[in-house]
């Protein structure tokens, strides 16, 4: 019967493009579909703390995510939908306290009461370090605003999940299963401790910290494995919560969790299969009951392609919802009780988990060890790389069954673009909006913020403050910088060591090019702009090192200045520019028009999230080549750059 059911999860879709007024116009039309919570998406200048006029924001602002600059937009974002009864999920980390402020003070303004908000902003910075690139500060003054938001919603919004332990963004860059566990709980434990040892909570209020601590999680489509490894968590979870810090309500130490299944494992190539795949992941966190979901949001299958439509989000939503109402999936206990199979590998992946998690942990904790678990990130993604390259694993439309008829599916409209013309209006709102507010109610609300973060004060009563008077995503951020400074995360490359087996036409060619020039080519490595996901640049600059290149990566965010001042100043022989943002248009004219003006006549080669029209422009601006998603034949890739570079070489340096 109905009633004998399990409750379904909170079904979301991952959104927000443009403006905050599109945005909500989304949000409001995926509700009415039967979406049940929020998951917004915000932009990258917003994720890293900068206002859409500063130079760091051109050419990113509302291209993956929406813009949310101050409360006005906050305003717009969640009009017309009520506070007090919506779930919203924040993915924001840098900036996570500024959200929450925002978030705070649109309720304040409408009424709601702080105690009645429900929700999760991101706030695990230590991700940001080793997979998605959106951090801003140290490992020391970021976990203090984690500490600071976390101690005050406690107090404050006890029903919001101050942090979402984010495991998913470790298996994108790479992640086995056991370091998906191992670095996900050692980041939880770094957090929670550092809770208790900051003296703004008493004793008593442990077990509630521990409580509101949530994780958001990946599932790729090895779904026995993925099964399994979410009933690790849920053990290893609640042993960790007593034996560490002695919480003795079971409901506290639940492991609560939500998903984005993998985005990882979609492909470009027949993107009809990323349907399938999508399915088989969701299931993979939805058929154990004793370690289910409590929220879902699927990606589009044609994430790979470029930003899906509204329709592409709708097909997501549905497959949840017949998974939820049609199948009897809801109907029954853990189905996997007593699986000798389950058992089994749950437990090898406890034992193999403890294993990776204990010298994290001794050695001083997750903060402590950005640069260790980044390089066996790096690593354990050089490895998957080359098993699909020579076949080991098996991705069917790309190594395997490769034959395929056009889909109907595809063409110019398949993928939403973003008008250029946003981010001027953006500049022009902002602008408006400085003119209109109290100036000295904002200076002295952002000279509040400074004390508090050059004392010991919690940030969150000065955020909140300076939201209402009107203060900025940037000046926030700027206000904290200039008391912390900015970090630049290790990128894992220097430390990887494990070989590129299939490089050999590569390093052939890379051989030859030394010999004729009297020392290796010089490849520098760069992304421009605001994107921080690095992992197409690693494995690059990985492979090409292998390969007999000299390789110059100093990380992400790089201005369009600083790579052809690099470029000159290193002497290269190439450039290779990654941007995943789809801002390429505009970054790769600024650098290529930088490098003219240094006199440096070197091919540029771009890869990225790229549709063929983008791909033409591209060539138009002098590029030399365009990789996407689809070729994920490194070995190919290495000896291509090679192969460009011969020529440009040999006119520098007649016989």
């Amino acid at each position: 019967m109905e009633t004998d059911r399990d409750r379904p999860w909170v079904m979301r879709t991952y959104s927000g493009h443009s403006t905050a007024r599109a945005s909500n116009e989304l949000y409001r039309t995926n509700l009415a579909k039967g979406q049940t919570g929020l998951s917004v998406a915000f932009d990258l200048p917003t994720q890293t703390g900068y206002d859409p006029d500063a130079p760091l924001a051109r050419g990113e602002v509302g291209k993956v995510g929406v813009p949310v600059v101050h409360r006005g937009h906050m305003a717009e974002l969640m009009d017309g939908i009520p506070l007090d009864r919506m779930n919203t999920s924040m993915t924001i980390n840098a900036t996570a306290a500024w959200l929450l402020a925002l978030y705070v003070g649109r309720a304040d303004d409408t009424g709601v009461e702080r105690a009645a908000l429900g929700g999760t902003i991101q706030n695990d910075i230590v991700k940001e370090y080793l997979s998605r690139g959106t951090h801003i500060f140290g490992p020391e003054p970021s976990r203090r605003l984690t500490v600071d938001t976390i101690a005050w919603t406690v107090r404050h919004a006890p029903r919001w999940n101050p942090i979402n332990v984010c495991s998913y963004h470790l298996q994108e860059a790479g992640a086995t299963p056991v370091q998906e566990l191992a670095f996900a709980l050692a980041t939880a434990i770094g957090v929670v401790d550092a809770v208790r040892d900051s003296g703004q909570l008493g004793a008593d209020e442990l077990p509630a910290v521990v409580g509101r601590i949530s994780f958001f999680c990946n599932a790729g489509i090895r779904f026995i494995d993925e099964t399994c490894k979410m009933r690790a968590f849920t053990r290893m979870w609640d042993r960790i919560c007593l034996e560490r810090w002695g919480v003795e309500d079971p409901k506290l130490r639940r492991f609560r969790y939500g998903v984005q299944v993998n985005s990882l494992g979609l492909t470009e190539q027949q993107p009809e299969n990323n349907v399938p795949r999508i399915t088989l992941e969701a299931l993979g966190v939805l058929l154990s009951r004793d370690a289910r979901a409590r929220a879902l949001q699927l990606p589009a299958w044609n994430e790979a392609l470029g930003l899906p439509h509204l329709w592409d989000q709708q097909w997501s939503l549905r497959i949840q919802q017949i998974l939820a109402f049609e199948t009897d999936l809801l109907d029954h206990g853990d189905i996997f009780a007593g699986s000798h199979v389950v058992e089994g590998r749950t437990a090898e992946l406890i034992e193999a988990a403890d294993a990776e998690l204990r010298p994290i942990l001794d050695s001083g904790g997750a903060f402590e060890n950005i640069d260790l678990m980044k390089s066996r990130l790096v690593a354990s993604q050089s490895e998957r790389t080359r098993r699909i390259e020579s076949g080991d694993l098996a991705v069917v439309g790309v190594n395997r069954f490769t034959t395929t008829a056009a889909s109907p599916l595809a063409g110019d409209d398949s993928i939403l673009t973003v008008d250029p013309a946003v981010e001027a209006a953006l500049v022009a709102d902002v602008e408006r909006w400085r003119a209109g507010r109290d100036s000295g109610a904002v200076r002295a609300a952002l000279d509040d913020l400074h004390r508090a973060a050059s004392g010991s004060a919690n940030v969150m009563a000065a955020s909140i403050a300076l939201a209402h008077a009107g203060g900025t995503t940037g000046e926030w951020a700027d206000t904290l910088r200039a008391e912390w400074g900015e970090f630049r995360a290790p990128t894992g490359v220097s430390a990887t060591s494990t070989p590129v087996s299939t490089l050999h036409d590569a390093r052939e060619k890379v051989r030859a090019l030394s010999a004729a020039a009297g020392g290796p080519p010089r490849l520098l490595v760069a992304k421009p702009g605001l994107d921080g996901h690095s992992n197409g640049a690693e494995q690059i600059a990985v492979a090409a090192r292998d390969a007999g290149f000299e390789v110059i990566y100093q990380g992400i965010r790089q201005t369009p200045e600083q790579i052809a001042a690099t470029a000159r100043d290193e002497d290269v022989d190439l450039v290779g520019l990654s941007i995943l943002s789809g801002s390429h248009l505009d970054l790769v004219a600024s650098v290529t028009g930088l490098l003219s003006d240094a006199g440096m006549d070197v091919p540029v080669v771009v890869g990225g999230i790229i549709p063929p029209e983008d791909a033409i422009k591209l060539r138009a601006l002098g590029v030399a080549a365009v990789y996407t998603p689809k070729d994920f034949e490194l070995s190919r890739i290495v000896a291509d750059l090679a192969g460009l570079i011969d020529p440009f070489r040999t006119a520098r340096n007649p016989t």
